[in-house]
């Protein structure tokens, strides 16, 4: 197992491409889906702040970053990754000292912290400091520290809770000032699909995570519980979403945009079914590698594909939300 100061045998340098695979670009798209949800909640109340939704989703992808680099770097030096499936990572295969890794995942925390008070100053919301040290402190000790929660099969609670609904409805608050009760439903939402870009990713190491003690959720689950959570946490956000919208028209707490009047309920039905319509596609191209069996690299397409459908639930339900107060 390499220690932190880089026992690793050492290449001419980081390939960029590598730097890439270990931040995982194709599911940085995901982080901002809530951003996008939460910006359109505070849009449909006539509350929207360019600036701050801007920040929250800088904040967002900084904690996205640092939390796959300090992934990167705590399961290298513990050996987790050394036969791993999958692209390689920096740690485990020698290309970084895990030094550089810790530093640029806790780089990566501090750019996110500071955005972060910058939309503390701006709400003037100075508690949500504490939100923000526990969203950091989460995001390390997933893989980090002597007893790391990812490897009891917790990691999906902390995925669920902060990018899901702390990223959606943090969003709306710091510009709204308050949390309306029908955006709760899609930010679940948001949180499933999230979990199910971790789920698809530990089903891929099912094989080999147990031999490393990482019990992740998809290895209590056994390989076809793991498959069926995956295809659940597509599935219910279709559901949520559209709860959300009624449950706005019908409470009338999205107020009018403009001073306009709302569409009608009908309308209102119209788009609420209408809209998981547009994601079923998605849906079923995620979903079919893991439905017919793939293991390993094969299943990288499902991770891809369920992130662009969380970036695309959180574009079509904030337009949705919007829609319903016109």
């Amino acid at each position: 197992m390499s220690g932190e100061n880089g026992e690793h045998p050492q290449n001419s340098g980081p390939r960029a491409t590598s730097w890439g695979e270990v931040v995982r670009l194709r599911t940085l798209p995901a982080a901002v889906a809530p951003v996008i949800l939460g910006a359109g909640a505070a849009a449909a109340m006539g509350e929207l702040s360019v600036l701050r939704s801007l920040l929250a989703a800088g904040v967002a992808l900084a904690l996205q970053i640092g939390c796959n680099l300090a992934n990167d770097y705590s399961d290298g030096v513990r050996g987790t990754d050394d036969d791993r499936t999958g692209p390689p990572r920096l740690t485990a295969s020698g290309q970084v000292a895990p030094r550089t890794v810790k530093l640029a995942a806790l780089g990566c925390f501090g750019i996110g912290a500071l955005l972060g008070l910058a939309l503390v100053v701006l709400s003037g919301q100075w508690w949500l400091l504490a939100v923000g040290a526990a969203a950091i402190a989460a995001a390390w000790f997933y893989t980090g520290g002597s007893h790391p929660y990812g490897y009891a099969g917790l990691g999906e609670v902390f995925v669920f809770v902060f990018f899901g609904l702390v990223a959606t409805v943090g969003t709306t608050y710091v510009q709204a000032g308050t949390v309306p009760g029908w955006l709760w439903p899609s930010a679940c939402g948001i949180g499933l699909l999230a979990c199910s870009l971790l789920m698809v990713n530990n089903l891929r190491d099912i094989d080999t995570d147990p031999a490393h003690g990482k019990m992740t959720l998809a290895v209590r689950l056994g390989e076809e519980g793991a498959r069926r959570a995956f295809s659940l946490m597509l599935h219910v956000p279709l559901l949520l979403g559209p709860v959300a919208l009624v449950w706005a028209r019908e409470t009338g707490s999205a107020s009018p945009v403009d001073g306009g009047g709302h569409i009608s309920p009908l309308l209102t039905l119209v788009i609420a079914l209408a809209a998981p319509l547009l994601l079923l596609p998605l849906v079923r191209r995620a979903t079919a590698p893991v439905r017919s069996g793939a293991r390993g690299c094969a299943l990288i397409a499902s991770l891809r594909d369920a992130g662009l459908l969380e970036l695309a639930y959180g574009v079509v339900f904030a337009a949705a939300t919007v829609i319903i107060t016109l």
